[in-house]
């Protein structure tokens, strides 16, 4: 499983409201597994509030028809007024490394880098029963398509890591679109 994950924010002349019904007429007219949360910031964003977009797809080979679909046959109208509406992007492609795929679930999101020195599989046996009984994704990035960190940890609460993670970011998700 793997998310295209999408950060954005509106022209400063655009109201939220009007923004988030873009984003909500887009998002149903794509009809595709889809969540998107507003931010009141991320370091990698410019300064203030943004967006942040998760798409799930199954595989890399997703990504093309997911791509076209968004911007054609009747999603085209919806797709191109959410853009216009909007003043910068980033994106990022991430993998599912533990847990289930419940981005609209999702409340809090932790992102960090490994830490030095330690070992993949270290990773994944210190955050493995934190996934199950959060319950809590962990996301590794695939591509890099932006300034974003290596690792998400996603979850329906808030969860610390800094015994487990150094230099994290945690920011509340709030939610916008779940579908």
């Amino acid at each position: 499983m793997l998310a295209y994950v999408f950060w954005h924010r509106p022209r400063p002349d655009v109201a939220r409201g009007d923004y988030e019904s873009a984003l909500r007429a887009f998002h149903k007219a794509l009809g595709h597994t889809s969540s998107v949360f507003r931010l009141a910031s991320a370091p990698w964003a410019p300064a203030g509030p943004c967006y942040e977009d998760w798409y799930l797809v199954q595989d890399s080979a997703a990504l093309d028809p997911l791509n076209d679909a968004a911007v054609s046959g009747h999603r085209k109208n919806p797709h191109d007024v959410a853009a216009a509406h909007a003043v910068w992007g980033a994106a990022g492609l991430y993998q599912l490394r533990l847990g289930e795929a419940t981005v609209s679930k999702a409340r809090h999101a932790v992102w960090f880098a490994k830490p030095p020195g330690t070992a993949y599989d270290s990773l994944w046996d210190r955050l493995g029963p934190l996934c199950e009984i959060t319950p809590a994704m962990l996301w590794q990035r695939r591509m890099v398509l932006g300034p974003t960190p290596e690792f998400c940890f996603l979850s329906s609460r808030s969860v610390d890591l800094m015994d487990i993670v150094q230099d994290a970011t945690y920011i509340a998700l709030d939610p916008v679109v779940t579908n």
